[in-house]
């Protein structure tokens, strides 16, 4: 289906246009018909597969087509996401995809300027994107209100659930016209009853529509897996960098000690490489992708911060260094590789501490992973191990030093 095809307005169809989209997804077949035409969607679709333009695209439509309503205290579109990453992806592909129209979209979410978000919020604003807790802060504070508030958004429903957040959404939901007043699309990679409860509370008999269910991963994805120890997991990591100089490779890691040591371990070996954990600054974080999106870093080590709502074109590898503990994270750390219809490969490595969760994601994923041997040629050994970090020894202030040594204490005697 081109997109040509369906009835959009031709400002978003030039914006379409500049985003070098020419045809739909399966996902954005799927959804942009009844979408455009106001009807409500709860969608399950794979992570990569261009549900942020088709929600986008449809919204857009609408809001062109439509009178604003009067006063407009309110945004007229509301998209929640569960993390900062997928907050601001969504914001970028949306200035694409709105340029030739006049819409003032303001992302929302913490670790940026709060009083330059405030201000933005409270001068008006056509959509908002934004993290609950955030959204949420600048409500209680009356900066704005969602009583007018036409088109909501609820992406990655189900990592809203994980993360802990369906009581800010229930919140948010509560404020906003009643559901058969507003259009309201939901997307999650799956769709539990928990998920769906939600849908048949929020919304006004959505459409439910599900892309390649029967698949939970992209088929474009290569899937490896060895069976290594962690004496051998560094080796066995530098020996695929090495022969995968050209890519682009994505490395997750379970716990940040585990990031630390693997970005000291790269650059020993003249690796160009950067961390992101989910204790680094927002601006550092903006900063670091940037430069892995333009190449300037061949490889980023991520803790699974990184592992929804990065939309980074040219990733050719994904390395599980850890298998994660969470099936669904094994979903959406490969799907930073092979999205919107190109290939790519993911490699997983299952040692001793973690090769315990390959029977639940293999289970889940409804496959079994190709199983690759360990051969002596493919771990390298003479690498450069980094310096350890310089022990600090502690020291006791004379307030904190016990007042007598140890054992001079006089034993009371006995009765």
């Amino acid at each position: 289906m081109l997109f040509d095809d369906l009835k959009i307005p031709e400002p978003i169809l030039k914006g379409i246009k500049a985003a070098e989209f020419l045809y739909c997804t399966p996902v954005q077949a799927a959804t942009l018909p009844d979408a455009l035409s106001g009807k409500d969607i709860a969608a399950q679709a794979q992570t990569g597969t261009g549900k942020t333009a088709a929600f986008l695209v449809s919204i857009f439509s609408r809001m062109l087509t439509q009178e604003p309503p009067k006063p407009r205290s309110s945004p007229r579109a509301l998209i929640i996401a569960p993390t900062r990453e997928l907050v601001a992806q969504i914001h970028s592909e949306a200035l694409i995809l709105s340029q030739f129209t006049d819409f003032k979209i303001v992302p929302v979410f913490g670790g940026m300027d709060y009083n330059k978000q405030r201000n933005a919020l409270q001068s008006g604003a056509d959509m908002v994107i934004g993290t609950p807790g955030r959204l949420i802060d600048y409500l209680k504070q009356a900066v704005y209100n969602l009583k007018k508030t036409e088109f909501l958004v609820i992406d990655e429903a189900d990592r809203m659930f994980d993360m802990g957040f369906i009581k800010d959404l229930r919140f948010l939901l509560r404020r906003m016209p009643p559901y058969n007043k507003r259009q309201s699309m939901l997307f999650s990679a799956t769709l539990p009853y928990r998920v769906m409860e939600l849908c048949y509370e929020h919304m006004n008999l959505p459409e439910k529509i599900s892309v390649t269910p029967e698949q939970i991963t992209v088929r474009k994805i290569e899937q490896v897996l060895y069976h290594v120890g962690n004496s051998e997991k560094q080796g066995l990591l530098l020996g695929i960098l090495r022969r995968e100089q050209d890519g682009r490779i994505l490395i997750f890691v379970n716990m940040k000690v585990t990031a630390d040591k693997l970005e000291r371990l790269l650059k020993a070996n003249n690796i160009k490489a950067a961390v992101i954990t989910g204790d680094i600054s927002q601006k550092e974080r903006i900063d670091i992708l940037a430069r892995f999106k333009a190449g300037e870093l061949p490889v980023l080590v991520a803790s699974d911060v990184a592992s929804r709502g990065l939309h980074i074109d040219g990733v050719t590898h994904v390395i599980n260094y850890d298998l994660p503990q969470d099936s669904e994270d094994y979903v959406h750390r490969i799907g930073r590789t092979a999205r919107a219809g190109a290939e790519g490969k993911a490699i997983s490595f299952a040692c001793e501490d973690y090769v315990y969760s390959l029977d639940d994601i293999e289970k889940y994923i409804k496959e079994k992973i190709p199983v690759v041997p360990v051969e002596d040629h493919l771990i390298v050994k003479d690498y450069k191990h980094p310096a350890s970090k310089p022990y600090r020894k502690k020291s006791f202030t004379t307030a904190s030093k016990p007042s007598q040594k140890p054992g001079s204490g006089k034993r009371p005697k006995r009765k």
